[in-house]
């Protein structure tokens, strides 16, 4: 048995459709704010796997909440690998882009130096620490620009503004891979059972769409194939300030991700028509 934490997310509710036998805690069974209910979730039911598709990701609002992210995105993912390394289960745990500075343009390796601009980076990359330190089996994917038919994300956002707007501006200095959730669900469930066999292969890994592109492409491209008549201007992010800082280059080098478990980067475009069909948007 596969046990998941998550359950209405992105990834998780993705998670469900691909492996509904796994067992699915959410809020309300394991809350990541009590780091010690999680761990204890897992020593309860000693599952075969774990997979953490939980987490803080209210990026600009971590600004403020930054002790409760660290709660949500370090400090529950520790005691969750330290509960799989003390009983010898495999650990996956999803991550992000946001632990880099963003600077330059070359894809970033999983061993790049990491600077985060923000709380939110700040919190999931001392996750990311944690899991390490535990020393069990595991995996850190780190992913980028997560969408899907589910929840919040930019498709979504963008067929709604098309609703009642012909003309958007849209951030297009910032570049990354798209990523459907439903690939990094299939990607944590093909890598899981590896771990315990292989070992050598526990450490971070990248896991993001093709072709890299920008989110003035990006709602282009939703545009063209939702049949939406929505024309996009490209703007710097200087025009559209947030509140946590977002980096400019969220390229990631998914080379060892693919060399170790045998997982290419899948093609975001193929999975935004799978999203649209589902929504009722084509």
């Amino acid at each position: 048995m596969t046990l998941v934490f998550g359950r209405t997310g992105q990834v998780a509710t993705e998670l469900a459709r691909l492996a509904p036998e796994a067992t699915f805690l959410g809020r309300d069974a394991a809350d990541l704010a009590d780091p010690a209910a999680c761990a204890a979730a897992i020593r309860d039911r000693r599952p075969e796997a774990v997979i953490n598709a939980a987490a803080y990701t209210a990026v600009d609002r971590a600004e403020e909440e930054e002790d409760l992210a660290r709660l949500v995105n370090g400090a529950a993912p520790g005691a969750m690998a330290r509960a799989c390394a003390d009983l010898g289960i495999p650990f996956v745990h999803v991550s992000t882009d946001y632990v880099f500075d963003g600077k330059g343009e070359t894809p970033f390796a999983p061993g790049d130096p990491v600077a985060p601009l923000g709380a939110y980076g700040r919190t999931k990359l001392a996750g990311e620490e944690e899991v390490r330190g535990a020393g069990g089996a595991h995996a850190i994917l780190r992913t980028s620009w997560v969408f899907s038919a589910h929840g919040g994300n930019f498709v979504k956002t963008m067929l709604r503004l098309s609703e009642s707007r012909d003309a958007l501006s849209i951030v297009d200095d910032q570049v990354g891979g798209p990523t459907p959730a439903a690939d990094i669900a299939a990607a944590c469930l093909g890598i899981a059972p590896i771990l315990p066999v292989s070992r050598t292969l526990s450490g971070t890994y990248h896991f993001s769409g093709a072709p890299d592109t920008s989110w003035a492409c990006f709602a282009r491209e939703t545009f063209d194939r939702a049949g939406r008549d929505v024309a996009v201007t490209g703007i710097p992010t200087a025009e559209y300030p947030t509140p946590a800082a977002r980096p400019l280059n969220s390229r990631l080098d998914c080379s060892a991700t693919e060399a170790a478990f045998g997982i290419p980067r899948p093609d975001w475009r193929r999975g935004l028509d799978a999203v649209l069909v589902e929504l009722g948007a084509t």
